[in-house]
């Protein structure tokens, strides 16, 4: 049985949870600015600092995975059309090293200042965690889902959630932060060149 959470909750994720499957969708709202959408899932992996360790801990579709697996970005969907989710980071918790101490997900409008795109043209997005049996199980066991409700106006750039330790445990923080200039401030925030 899946939770939902609504912004700023936090849970504990199940200690039975050795690889996780977090999944991204949404949809664009009917919008004839000329350009379909593309939105991109990221993640940065933490150190105690809030910042990236190396450049190399920043999970996306040009860096796919880290520490031998232990996150993996499966791949850039560049419209998102279709049901369920349009992109997915797996987390491999067995592989984690203990200097990263959080994960950020986020999501970005590829391209958003030169379309003229923002999330207020983005509809029911969401992020869920899904336990996954082994490394070829590609839709997992849905344990939490955390929906966007919030209507993003002029922002570009969105912080979904964070994995974080919390002692021997993982825990889940539903954010839903938004940022104006993209991936640029994300990556600005937190500690990758660009």
């Amino acid at each position: 049985m899946s939770v939902n959470l609504s912004k700023g909750q936090r849970v504990n994720l199940d200690k039975s949870i050795t690889m996780a499957l977090i999944g991204l969708g949404w949809d664009t709202n009917k919008y004839s600015g000329g350009y379909d959408f593309d939105l991109d899932a990221s993640a940065f992996l933490l150190g105690k600092n809030e910042k990236v360790l190396k450049d190399e801990d920043f999970i996306f579709y040009n860096n796919l995975t880290a520490y031998n697996g232990a996150v993996t970005h499966t791949g850039d969907n560049l419209t998102g059309d279709g049901d369920g989710d349009d992109e997915v980071i797996i987390i491999d918790f067995r592989k984690i090293p203990q200097e990263i101490h959080k994960i950020a997900v986020t999501v970005t409008i590829h391209d958003a200042a030169f379309r003229r795109q923002n999330f207020g043209q983005v509809s029911n997005a969401y992020v869920r965690v899904a336990r996954m049996i082994n490394e070829t199980d590609t839709d997992g066991q849905e344990v939490l889902r955390f929906n966007l409700m919030e209507d993003f106006s002029i922002e570009t750039a969105l912080v979904v959630c964070e994995i974080y330790r919390h002692g021997n445990d993982w825990k889940f923080n539903a954010v839903g932060a938004g940022y104006q200039n993209g991936l640029k401030t994300l990556c600005q925030n937190y500690g990758v060149n660009v």
